[in-house]
This record gives C-alpha cells, sequence and structure tokens, in this order.
C-alpha cells in the first residue's frame, strides 16, 4: 500500500493562515532562533469570566478562537510543534458541572475546528490519559489525528486529561511490565528508553514554555519534555492572548544564551568582559 505524500507548507492543497486582524507580521528572526517546540498553559479563562461578572465557562468558551489563532501565528514564524494544556489531571477537582463542560467542550472544539486546521496542513495529535476521559472525546481526538496523520505544516498536541508526572508514571509503568515479561533488560533502561514510552515519542523537547495569566509555575506540564525549556511567563489572561504574545515570547527566547549546563570561559577565550551574559 502506498503511503499518502505529506502536505508540508509548498503543498498548493495548504491553506495559508488568516493574517492578524491588525495586520500585524511575526518578527523576522532566523530560523536557527525560533523554538521548534512550544507548549503554552491555557491558563486565566476562569479569572478572566470572573473578573466580567461572567460564569467561567464563559471564559472557556472565548479560548477556544485562541486555540486557532495560536495556530495561525505558530505557523507564521515557523513553530513546528505547539502543545496546549487543556485539561490537566487534576482538573477532575473541579465542580461537576466545570467538568462536564470542559469534557464536551474538548470535543466540539476538535469537531468544529479541524477542518481548518486540516486546511493549514496542521498534524493533530493528543496526549493524556485514556481512563476516566469521556469516550466521545477520545474518539474526536483520535479521528482528528488519523484525519490530519500526513499534515507536515505542524504539529497541534492537544494535552487533554494530561499530567507531567502521569505520564512518566505510565512510561515506567510500561517499562516494567516489558522487563517483568523479558522484553526489555531493565540493565540497558536509560533516559533515551523512558522516552520511547512518553505518549508521543516523536515530540522533541519543548524548548519554549510560556504561560500568561501572571502566574510563575509550570503546574506539572511537559516535566519530561521541558527540562531545558525557556520560561516565559505573561500577565495577559488567556482568552485576551493572541498570536503577538506568542511572537513575543519567542523573541524574547531568540534573545536567551541556551547552554544546556555547558558554559564558556570569556576571559580564557579573550572576550571582553561585557561580551558575557549572565549565568555560571
Amino acid at each position: 500500500m502506498l503511503r499518502r505524500r505529506g502536505r508540508g507548507k509548498d503543498d498548493p492543497t495548504v491553506r495559508t493562515p488568516e493574517p492578524h486582524a491588525s495586520g500585524a507580521k511575526p518578527p523576522a528572526l532566523p530560523p536557527e532562533f525560533v523554538p521548534k517546540h512550544v507548549a503554552i498553559v491555557m491558563d486565566g479563562n476562569g479569572r478572566w469570566a470572573n473578573e466580567r461578572g461572567l460564569p467561567r465557562i464563559e471564559g472557556h468558551k472565548r479560548g477556544e478562537a485562541v486555540v486557532l489563532e495560536l495556530a495561525r501565528g505558530a505557523i507564521e514564524i515557523g513553530v513546528k510543534w505547539l502543545s496546549l494544556y487543556a485539561f490537566s489531571t487534576e482538573n477532575w477537582k473541579r465542580s461537576p458541572d466545570e467538568v462536564r463542560f470542559l469534557m464536551g467542550f474538548n470535543r466540539d472544539v476538535i469537531r468544529r475546528r479541524v477542518d481548518e486546521l486540516d486546511e493549514m496542513g496542521v498534524r493533530v495529535r493528543w496526549a493524556g490519559r485514556k481512563p476516566r476521559l469521556w469516550r466521545s472525546v477520545v474518539n474526536e481526538l483520535q479521528a482528528a489525528e488519523v484525519r490530519t496523520q500526513h499534515n507536515e505544516v505542524m504539529n497541534l498536541t492537544m494535552c487533554v486529561n494530561y499530567g507531567g508526572r502521569a505520564e512518566i508514571g505510565d512510561a515506567a509503568r510500561e517499562i516494567a511490565r516489558l522487563a517483568a515479561a523479558g522484553k526489555i533488560n531493565p540493565e540497558r533502561v536509560d533516559e533515551r528508553t523512558l522516552a520511547r514510552y512518553l505518549y508521543q515519542p516523536e515530540m522533541p523537547d519543548v524548548d519554549l514554555f510560556i504561560r500568561p495569566s501572571g502566574e510563575q509555575r509550570t503546574s506539572n506540564f511537559m516535566l519530561w519534555q521541558a527540562a531545558y525549556a525557556e520560561l516565559v511567563f505573561q500577565d495577559t489572561l488567556f482568552p485576551d492572548v493572541d498570536r503577538r504574545h506568542l511572537w513575543s515570547a519567542c523573541e524574547a527566547y531568540a534573545r536567551r544564551d541556551r547552554r544546556f549546563g555547558g558554559a564558556i570561559d570569556r576571559a580564557a577565550a579573550g572576550e571582553p568582559a561585557d561580551a558575557a551574559r549572565e549565568g555560571n
């Protein structure tokens, strides 16, 4: 059976993202300074609604348009992987009414928006646990994965019923099961082994981790993948975020000095003191 040709940016069937309403364009960053993988915590929906005297669900509804806006902006600036924290393993603690709404909402957002995502060449992926998740939500996410599996412009990972600790725990459980069955040598298990059993093994490490809403924590999101991510915290509540916030974070990322544990002895290299940046 012949594999269907991948739909990249140059494919004539791929639609260019709608421009920003203001006419704003992405900053002209060299490709090597654009983060390959951006992870975003979709935070502040409830507070946005509370500040306006609205039910919390109205903030979530407003966030739907932001998902598409961020996908468009990511494509325009050249981000290849965008991961969105849509529903965490801890969100089950919320009121039954809000959980019920979020389950149906996540399902319906994918159903309503998969056409446009597919037209833009976006490959939809799902990361998260299946237990407890509504069957209709799982079905919609899996159908979107199958439909868009040949798209190559960008990967959009919807993290639904996701937790960083849960992901690592699930990977460790599967490795333990395979080791008990004699299919894996426990003495050869290392970081690369565990990475192969994460929810999306093809996913590269997170380069840029963005959290809007003014909070400054990672909240159990992408703990493994974001080990060396650059963190950018923004004060804007998620329903008010647009692609310009993403671009601003990408500009901040481009200015960071990423060493991954390494260091440069600038004095020994004969560089002037003002050439050094902060760091060890």
